[in-house]
């Protein structure tokens, strides 16, 4: 177990990806807050994670307010004593071609969540890695929109393109009080996200045409979201020692072809 006695904070926990990673984090050995708006699926996953045996909290928090954002790290520290590890996990896709973007109702939110929530918590984070004195990781899931484009998700494509950017701005700054700050950037993953307007977009008949049938994926299928956690597992953990500043992808080779 190579996280024991570590504390992680993950947002956007409470399903796909996020409380995959907090599974991930937890069968490590590493005391794992549940961070998301979420409360009966995150208190779910929380209670969960106990029962297996780790130790793990539910906490809410809405990454766009930098006063939750607080309170939840305060949390932290009064349960747990510290924090080594933030992955930065929350996000929210609402598919929008671009003339049509409302500002309000899409733009702002998906970036606010996305970028701004990033940086909240990114920044409380550090602060408490570079008062402990004893270094962390902060590990971001991204996707492939951090440097692809796609039909109707400039707001999406646009707020995880500048989380890469301000990542490797971070890994500069934080390198000195050792703490290590990568992404991860996965491609298509079987979640919750997948499912816009009641439809599931990796069971259509396109999705299945182009991306499967036609290798658009070599791999020929989607990711699972264990899949993508333990990429982050193996960021955060003190196996990694000498990457910081990167984007690790794990899309399957959807990025590789054309």
């Amino acid at each position: 177990m190579e996280l024991s006695g570590n504390v992680a904070f993950v947002t956007g926990a409470a399903r796909g990806i996020g409380a995959a990673i907090a599974r991930a984090l937890v069968r490590e050995g590493a005391a794992v807050v549940v961070a998301d708006v979420l409360e009966a699926q995150g208190e779910h996953v929380a209670s969960t994670l106990r029962e297996a045996g780790g130790r793990a909290v539910y906490v809410h928090v809405d990454v766009r307010r930098p006063d939750e954002v607080d309170a939840a790290m305060a949390r932290t520290l009064d349960t747990f004593g510290g924090l080594d590890i933030l992955v930065n996990n929350a996000g929210v896709f609402y598919p929008s071609p671009f003339p049509q973007t409302e500002p309000f109702a899409e733009w702002y939110r998906v970036v606010e969540v996305i970028f701004h929530g990033t940086y909240h918590c990114s920044k409380r984070a550090a602060e408490v890695m570079i008062r402990q004195g004893r270094g962390g990781r902060i590990v971001n899931v991204t996707s492939v929109h951090e440097f692809l484009g796609e039909r109707a998700a400039t707001h999406y494509d646009a707020a995880k393109g500048a989380v890469g950017g301000m990542a490797r701005a971070m890994a500069c700054d934080l390198a000195p009080h050792g703490i290590l700050v990568n992404n991860v950037a996965p491609g298509f993953v079987d979640t919750d996200m997948s499912v816009v307007n009641g439809v599931n977009e990796l069971q259509t008949e396109d999705f299945r045409r182009v991306y499967i049938e036609g290798r658009r994926i070599p791999l020929a299928r989607p990711a699972r979201p264990e899949e993508v956690a333990e990429v982050v597992l193996f960021l955060c953990s003190p196996r990694n020692t000498y990457m910081t500043g990167t984007t690790v992808v794990v899309d399957g080779g959807l990025s590789i072809t054309f």
